[in-house]
């Protein structure tokens, strides 16, 4: 038994400095592997476009499509949304995504759930709106909650409208999908305290349990505030992980890795990584999912090792 959960987080796209595509067979290859070697969640990103200024443009596949392809080839390991965008789509949309992604899974889905964001330019390039974000993701929450959990929304709101909507069919667990919603900012951090069932953060900088526990005070903050007991709710902490075998093949750089995915990464043996792993497990967090640099099969059976490790931790 593992002090928490470990998953792993998937590029579903163009990976690596070199911007090569993650083809379908490859995506299917590694979440079959994933499930094989006990990781407790595989995560797909609802990314679109990005267009950094100082680097290649990097494209994605459709994250809906693609975890619906993940929840149907696999059947005991945990599928997950990290996160999806309330920005790329009407509510009542995505709440339906939802379901049928949790109908499709047998009751394996966890609902990874932002504002989504204009950074880096995919929000322009797709013709989405770039201002009011976080008014927007609101309402969204105003229309998908209520679906979720009690199968109906009404609301005529300045972004979003729901007119007398039901909320059918209804997978294997009506109203108990799990709600993961990410925030780093104080109003994200608001609205999980008061809506999730786990709160989603991710490292900016350094994966490193001294980045990510100001953010935990600050979610725990926003706990007190709002009333709820921040031990009632999960905390899911995102990080980039270059594990190194004991031959030295893999890590830290190498084609194909995530590069803009995430932070430095926890990089070295399965022994450093369980070491800082632990360290995140220390600050609460309930879960953490791994980006891996490089995306490869050798990287994940490296990365294996080190929840054997935890397991006897």
């Amino acid at each position: 038994m593992r002090p928490f959960e470990v998953g792993v987080v998937l590029v579903t796209g163009q990976v690596g400095a070199e911007r090569v595509t993650a083809r379908w067979t490859e995506i299917r290859d590694l979440a079959l592997q994933a499930e094989a070697l006990g990781f407790d969640t595989v995560w797909a990103p609802d990314e679109l476009l990005w267009r950094p200024k100082d680097r290649p443009q990097m494209g994605f596949w459709d994250g809906i499509a693609m975890l619906g392809a993940i929840a149907a080839v696999t059947s005991r390991i945990k599928v997950g949304s990290w996160v999806l965008s309330a920005l790329h789509r009407n509510p009542g949309i995505i709440a339906k995504a939802a379901e049928t992604l949790d109908e499709i899974s047998g009751g394996r889905f966890v609902f990874g759930l932002g504002a989504g964001h204009e950074w880096p330019g995919q929000a322009h390039a797709f013709g989405l709106p770039e201002d009011h974000i976080y008014p927007r993701f609101e309402e969204a929450l105003d229309v998908i909650v209520p679906l979720l959990r009690e199968g109906r929304a009404d609301l005529d709101g300045t972004y979003h409208a729901a007119h007398d909507l039901d909320h059918v069919p209804v997978g294997p667990r009506a109203g108990r999908i799990p709600l993961m919603i990410g925030g780093h900012g104080p109003k994200g951090m608001r609205h999980a305290a008061r809506l999730a069932d786990i709160w989603s953060c991710y490292a900016e900088k350094r994966s490193s349990a001294e980045e990510l526990a100001p953010k935990v005070a600050a979610f725990e903050a926003a706990c007190a505030d709002v009333g709820r007991d921040p031990l009632s709710i999960g905390r899911s902490a995102g990080v980039e992980v270059a594990p190194i075998a004991d031959d030295g093949r893999d890590g830290r750089p190498a084609p194909g890795g995530a590069d803009d995915a995430l932070s430095d990464a926890i990089t070295g043996p399965p022994e450093g990584i369980a070491d800082a792993l632990r360290a995140l497990g220390a600050l609460g967090f309930t879960q953490i999912e791994c980006a891996l640099n490089p995306q490869t099969p050798s990287s994940l059976e490296t990365l294996s090792k080190t929840l054997r490790l935890l397991e006897t931790a």
